[in-house]
């Protein structure tokens, strides 16, 4: 029987290389830069020997016969894409970026300082280790670590979720310290930092988000969806904010992963939720919800969505909620999986239940309101030709305003400038050469490429960063130190 990937995939690529007969494959593009979808198992190619399904770090493939009823559309997925994607003509992961290693009496003096313990931090960690000798300290703001990994992850994700047991077999390590609740730039400088390590490696993410840009944004009830994310995963930052589900439509502006789980976890049914480790606050709140319908705003057309199919599949899945798909009278272009399924759904039935709206071709024009939101005014949109060839969406006079007392912009995140280090105001990115800052000073992840990729993408990021590292280590171009006391920052470990 062949093996399936799932909606859990999370791009690592460990599978890959564990199969024997080179039968799993990315998409048509470099996942690495996170613009593949999901990978692939060629249900021809499948010996059914089990050897990806120990290398899966979120346990997302499956024999087919072991599929549930909501997973099924899986097999048929994987099947399609080997009918239109012929085994020539698919490109590999990548290649394989081989390590260099240290020799004992250089690895034992490498002590390496990583800030941020999300996967691209915890990736890096498990890299440096690989050196004998080697160690590292791990300062994390929150007093709870795995950032996106615990707390950008829809709660009803939990194979997903489940990539944090692999993080905690790297936290084991005898070499391995958490230094949590401490944060760089209020308790410990850069600075210190680099003058009692041997390297510093910034791995902080893109904790801030875009704007619209638009009249009305900062009425009360409009916030960000990653406020949002964070309020029901029990983000500390995001604990309090002020949700109000008092009306029965929300619109989001965005169409990305993040928006589809916001409205996935608006319209779900509550006591499903209860069976996860969603915040016990927000779950109240969610079983006091009056809402139920939940539009989400694109201003492109369905073949430029930003969602990934795995999480469009998940929305085809739901329970009791109705998926309306709303182009604006255009015929869903494309002969992808995720075209297909759109039109699929655009053509069910409307049975009048709870219901997540894809709106296509709309754009927002202007939060309205007096003191807090009580509508959006949207505008239709038409595709244009640029200059370089790109189709560009143009307002019409098409506008209506949509009732609602909430919206929420998923627009993309953005990186905040770290104290000391020179920082690309619009990449929102720090400038560096394969993450190399300076010779020991690195960055890994979102703060250093930009919001794009999986969950896996960090760890092909992770290896680059610390090759730059380690290169610089073997060209003396970075001072190793011995052990130091820490005396600098013992009052405020945690």
């Amino acid at each position: 029987m062949p093996h399936v990937i799932t909606q859990s995939c999370c791009n690592d690529g460990s599978c890959v290389s564990a199969c024997p007969v080179n039968c799993i494959h990315p998409g048509p593009n470099d996942p690495r830069f996170g613009t593949s979808q999901m990978l692939y198992i060629d249900p021809a190619g499948c010996i059914d020997c089990g050897a990806c399904l120990t290398a899966c770090p979120v346990d997302a493939i499956k024999p087919d016969r072991r599929l549930t009823a909501d997973e099924a559309v899986f097999a048929h997925v994987n099947a399609d894409y080997f009918e239109e994607n012929p085994h020539e003509d698919r490109a590999p992961l990548g290649p394989v970026r081989p390590r260099v290693y240290l020799d004992e009496s250089q690895s034992r003096l490498l002590h390496v300082a990583i800030v941020g313990s999300g996967p691209a931090g915890m990736y890096t960690a498990d890299e440096i280790l690989r050196h004998p000798g080697a160690r590292v300290d791990v300062f994390e703001r929150l007093n709870e670590p795995f950032g996106l990994a615990r707390f950008g992850v829809a709660p009803d994700h939990r194979r997903t979720r489940s990539i944090t047991d692999r993080f905690r077999v790297i936290a084991n390590d005898k070499r391995f310290t958490y230094h949590l609740g401490v944060e760089i730039g209020k308790d410990l400088t850069h600075e210190q930092l680099a003058a009692n390590y041997a390297a510093v490696v910034y791995a902080v993410g893109a904790s801030s988000d875009h704007r619209l840009a638009i009249e009305g944004e900062e009425l009360a009830g409009s916030m960000a969806a990653t406020e949002f994310v964070g309020w029901y995963n029990g983000h500390v930052d995001h604990r309090a904010a002020k949700v109000r589900l008092s009306h029965s439509r929300v619109v989001i502006v965005g169409n990305g992963n993040v928006a589809l789980d916001a409205a996935r976890i608006l319209t779900a049914d509550p006591e499903r939720l209860a069976e996860t480790d969603i915040s016990r606050d927000a779950l109240a709140a969610l079983r006091r919800s009056r809402v139920c319908e939940v539009v989400l705003l694109g201003r492109r057309g369905p073949e430029h969505a930003a969602f990934t199919l795995p999480e469009l599949i998940g929305l085809q899945s739901l329970p009791d909620v109705d998926i309306i798909v709303d182009n604006g009278g255009e015929p869903i272009a494309g002969n992808s999986q995720a075209a297909k399924i759109l039109a699929e759904m655009a053509a069910e039935p409307n049975r009048g239940r709870r219901r997540i709206v894809l709106r296509f071709r709309t754009a927002p024009v202007r939060v309205v309101g007096a003191e807090r939101v009580e509508g959006i005014e949207v505008a239709r949109t038409k595709l244009v030709p640029a200059a370089d060839g790109s189709l560009r969406a143009t307002l019409t006079d098409d506008t209506e305003i949509i009732e609602t007392d909430m919206v929420l912009r998923s627009v993309g995140y953005r990186g905040r400038p770290i104290p000391s280090l020179p920082f690309d105001d619009k990449r929102g990115t720090v400038p560096n050469d394969k993450g190399r800052v300076t010779p020991g000073t690195y960055v890994v992840g979102w703060i250093k490429r930009g919001p794009t990729g999986f969950i896996g993408t960090n760890r092909n990021d992770a290896q680059e960063t610390v090759a730059s590292l380690i290169a610089d280590v073997r060209a003396e171009r970075i001072q190793l130190k011995q052990r130091q006391r820490r005396r600098m920052w013992r009052k405020v470990l945690v």
